[in-house]
Parts: structure tokens; sequence; C-alpha cells
């Protein structure tokens, strides 16, 4: 498995996998074409340096080496060069110094990763732990793979990432309880004596009756330390609208935003996209809602992503993937430097996978939503230590001949170190480390290369995998 001593994984995860709210896809043609070469390119690249193969598939000389890979077999695919690329220079896949300077942090960036989770399965919870290759993680027992202390490791210790919110889940049961998530707050302060952890509050206003649920809220508020909320509105109760225009769902989205407006804080991150089809999860409710509620800023997960096949140039009769979420607040009159924030978490770990794709995406929102209201998310730890999905967006760039053709902005290091955190510090007011708990790269490649999980992802890699996932979380274990 990845994670071996023998194989840690490829350094840019291909495989299959999901966070269990999508059926993981089986590999594209240009991904199993991109595996094979990568694998003959850097077990060579070791060789040449003297380097074992583990380490080097865990040093950012294996990122920059497979990155190569990626974007030379996409042109290879199509034919001639694709909308999106990856840059790496060519002594980057043999030079440490220079692997870092290629995929390292840019003057001044923050990696604020704004959607985390974790299954806080711990030995409180009675039964096996979740078949998740987590569980392989190398603790003697499989239980601690859950804890707080394996997630900050992944987060904080293996990747470049300063700061994550903790994003809730609208089930119950024992899995990720604000109280959990409180616990990581805490505990990630006292490391640095600095905010490194926020926390969401759960609202699933269509879940039992109204009035409990919008008081469950005033609750959650006093209890925690709750910086923003998160919802669903397509799971953890009847379907429902943030705006609601369906008269036949539940009229419960106008009282769940005008009691956020009261209470604060103003943030509603709102699920859209990856819903297996659901309508309900359809961000045709974003622009209304937002434009009816010029106080709130709405950060919407995933931005209506649903796959690869639906995503190419803007079309306002698209009716999938982002072009939805894009329409939605257009047709509101919501532009650049609104109150949406389209964010990445999924979508980049699935586009980053086809060039092309990823340059339509990003490009697409960009230009949308204006370079202040693009957020990084991640969706981590199911894909493992999201440092992959890092290194790749600091490499990517859109094209000139797609900057031209579409309107999308060039991918500057001020653009992405705004993608990356500094938009998301500004949306939830809080400033970058200044302690001791900032970034050291050199700290991180040297945590990766020593790590016992390697590049391994921790979310479902088949169908029935994540149909498991899926029917627990029926019963209160929930996935995320």
């Amino acid at each position: 498995m990845a994670g071996s001593d023998d194989d840690p994984g490829l350094p840019i995860k291909l495989h299959a996998v999901s966070n269990g709210e999508y059926l993981p896809p089986a590999p594209s043609a240009l991904a199993r074409h991109t595996a094979r070469q990568a694998r003959r390119v850097l077990d060579d690249g070791a060789r040449r340096i003297g380097m074992s193969r583990r380490r080097f598939l865990l040093s950012s000389m294996g990122t920059a080496g497979m990155l190569a890979v990626l974007a030379a077999c996409a042109d290879d695919e199509k034919g001639s060069p694709t909308g999106g690329t990856f840059v790496v220079p060519d002594d980057a896949t043999a030079d440490p110094e220079a692997a870092r300077d290629a995929l390292g942090p840019s003057e001044g960036e923050v990696v604020f990763d704004v959607q985390g989770h974790f299954l806080a399965f711990n030995h409180d919870i009675p039964g096996d732990p979740p078949g998740f290759p987590q569980s392989a993680c190398g603790a003697d027992d499989p239980r601690d793979c859950y804890s707080v202390d394996r997630f900050l490791d992944l987060i904080f210790n293996q990747s470049d990432t300063s700061m994550v919110v903790l994003s809730a889940v609208p089930f119950g049961g024992d899995v990720l309880t604000p109280e959990v998530m409180a616990e990581a707050v805490a505990l990630a302060e006292a490391l640095c004596d600095e905010p490194r952890v926020l926390m969401q509050g759960e609202a699933s206003p269509s879940r039992g009756e109204l009035a409990v649920a919008l008081d469950n809220l005033a609750r959650l508020r006093d209890e925690f330390p709750v910086a923003a909320w998160k919802t669903y509105t397509h799971a953890g109760g009847p379907g429902w609208y943030l705006d609601d225009h369906d008269p036949d769902a539940p009229q419960v989205g106008e009282a769940f935003l005008s009691t956020v407006a009261e209470l604060g804080p103003p943030i509603v991150a709102v699920h859209k996209g990856f819903a297996g089809g659901s309508r309900f999860a359809s961000p045709v409710d974003v622009g209304p809602a937002a434009a009816a509620h010029p106080e709130l800023s709405f950060v919407v997960y995933h931005s209506g992503f649903d796959g690869l096949d639906a995503e190419g140039p803007y079309d306002p009769a698209n009716d999938e993937g982002v072009d939805r979420l894009i329409t939605s607040a257009r047709d509101a009159g919501i532009g650049p430097g609104g109150n949406v924030y389209a964010e990445l978490g999924s979508t980049w770990f699935s586009v980053m996978r086809d060039p092309e794709v990823a340059a339509h995406v990003v490009g697409k929102l960009l230009r949308a939503f204006g370079p202040d209201n693009v957020v990084w998310g991640t969706d981590s730890i199911w894909y493992g230590s999201p440092q992959d999905q890092i290194q790749a967006f600091r490499a990517f760039q859109i094209t000139e001949e797609f900057q031209e053709r579409y309107g999308y902005p060039a991918l500057t290091d001020e653009v992405k170190a705004k993608v990356l955190g500094a938009n998301s510090l500004a949306l939830y007011g809080v400033e970058p480390l200044a302690g001791s708990c900032r970034i050291d790269v050199g700290a991180v490649e040297e945590a990766r290369q020593a790590s016992t999980t390697g590049n391994a992802t921790f979310g479902p890699r088949t169908p029935r995998q994540a149909a498991a996932v899926q029917r627990a979380h029926a019963i209160g274990h929930g996935w995320v």
C-alpha cells in the first residue's frame, strides 16, 4: 500500500479516492499514463542522485519530477500544448534547494485551509475503527490513527499549511463533534500560543423543529469558539434551499440566514456540488441568498464542482459544475469582490490531474469572483497530507493562449498567495502566524521523508467503500 517502507506512493496522488461524498472515479487514461511514466522517471531520478527511492518520492524533487511528467503527458495526450500546465525548472528534479525554491512559498505567503476534516474515531467509541487506509497509519492501535494529534501532524508538520478551519458535519453521533473540534482548537493554540485552528458550528435547519435548530445555533455560539457556520442543503435533513425558492421544500433558508446575521459570526460555508445529483446541492440558490443578505459572506464549498466532464469554457446554458455557481451569482448581480467566495476543497484535488480542465475551473472562478474571492481548501485529511495539492497549485499556470481566448487572469505569485491564504485571513479577520510555529520549509521536508504514512490517502478508494461510508453516516457515524 502507499505509505509502506517499499512504496510510499507517488508524490502527486492520481489514484481513485474520494472524500466519501462522491464515488471515487476510475483513474483516467491520462492519470494511468502519467503514473506509469512517473514511476520510471522518478526511479531513474533517485538513482542518479544516490537517494533512496522512498525518500525521493517523499521529497520536493520527486514532486517536481512528477509535475513535469504530468504536464508532458497532458500535452502528448492532446497532441498540442494544453491550456494549463505545471512549470518546474529542470534542476528542481535533482537539486533539493532548487526544488524548494520552485515549489516552496513565495514571499509573505500563508497557506490557510478553510476546509479541514478528520474522523475522531477514538477509544471512547465502541466497535472497530472504519476500514479506511488511515487505519494502517503505523500506530500500534488503529484507533490512534484517528486522533487530533494525527490530524495536526499531517496538516501542520507534513505540509506548508499554517492555519486550518475544521468544517462541521450535519450528522449526529460521535464523529467530529463540537467538543472534539474545540479540543483541536485548544491543543493547537497551546502548542503555538497563536490561533492555528478555527472551528465551524453545524447548522441543519431542516432537521426536526426549526425553532430548536435555530436555538442550537445560539447554544453553539455561546459554548464554543465558532468562527463560521457550516451547512449542507442536501443532507442532515430534508433537502432545502438558502433562498426558499421551492415552495415544496422546507422553508427554512431565510430563517437560518436571518438568525446567522443576528447571532454572528457572519460567515456561512455551504456545500454545493459533489452530491450524486441531488438538486438541493445545486448552487442555484447561492446568488439570490447572497444578494438578499449582503451582511453575510457565503463560502461555497467545492464551488458547485461535480466532475471533470462538466468543465470547459463558461457556458451560461450549462447546468452542471461550477458554471451553475457563476450563473447564479451573475444573475443576482454579484460579481468580483462581492460576498460570494468560491472554495477549492476536493475540486482542486480533482482537477489538478488534468491541467486543461484545471485551467478552465480556476480561470472561470477567478474571472467571475475576482482574485480576492477564491479561497483555498483541501478537504484534508481524506487525501492524506495536502502538501501535493499545495505544491501543484504553486507550480500551476494558465497559458497565455487561454488567458487571451477566455479572459482568464495570469496566475502570478500575488494571485496564488491571495488564493492560498491572504483572502481567508481577511475573510476570517485573523493575522498570519508570527511566532515559533511559522512554517519551516526544511522541517516540513524532513517530516515528510520520515513519515510512516508517506503519500497515502485515507478516503474510500472503491464505490463499495464509499457506499459503506454513506451507510455508516446515515446511522450517525459521519462522513465529511
